[in-house]
């Protein structure tokens, strides 16, 4: 895989650039939100929590194995959210993506604008060969996300982790690079 990439990035509408401290109360906001952390691992974090997710954030260039890397997603030097790429296997040329969205911001197509690109990126610059994304079955917003984008469901793995007291069920939607790029180039 290429490993070469400094942000940012540009869309029609997005920047998507990599976490800066003058980020932090934003992300602050963002994690803070009941209803934004819903269907993440994360739940209420004291201040020593909050600093510590935003500091595995910050940009260290892209990820090695098991690693990820994020980026603040902003529109018209607003924080809308942010996105990551996560190398889940090297050999396998295998990448996995997530997105977290301000309520704030919802509807205006910016999530599916900037997690496209970073599919494009994990495909076209990573040389993924495949690119997941999972998803707390619960979550219906992520799900039509992934599948506007041309995600196929793969799996749907039943009380398979516990989470916030409660087990959950877990989709995991993938496509392949060939996929992607047949599904852009229409």
């Amino acid at each position: 895989m290429d490993l070469r990439f400094t942000p940012p990035l540009h869309t029609p509408r997005l920047e998507l650039r990599a976490v800066a401290e003058s980020d932090f109360e934003d992300h602050r906001r963002l994690f803070s939100s009941a209803e934004v952390v819903r269907f993440l691992y994360e739940g209420e974090m004291d201040d020593e929590g909050m600093r510590a997710h935003f500091e595995r954030r910050t940009w260290r260039g892209l990820p090695s194995e098991g690693e990820w890397c994020n980026l603040v997603v902003t529109h018209e030097d607003t924080f809308v959210g942010e996105v990551g790429v996560g190398l889940v296997s090297a050999p396998h040329r295998h990448c996995e993506i997530g997105y977290v969205f301000s309520p704030a911001h919802r509807g205006l197509g910016f999530a599916t604008e900037a997690t496209r690109a970073m599919v494009d990126l994990a495909v076209e610059t990573l040389g993924a060969h495949r690119v997941t994304g999972r998803l707390d079955a619960r979550n219906d917003s992520s799900r039509r996300l992934l599948e506007r984008l041309g995600f196929r469901r793969e799996a749907h793995l039943v009380q398979n982790e516990f989470v916030k007291g409660e087990w959950t069920d877990e989709l995991v939607y993938a496509v392949l690079a060939e996929e992607w790029r047949a599904r852009t180039r229409v």
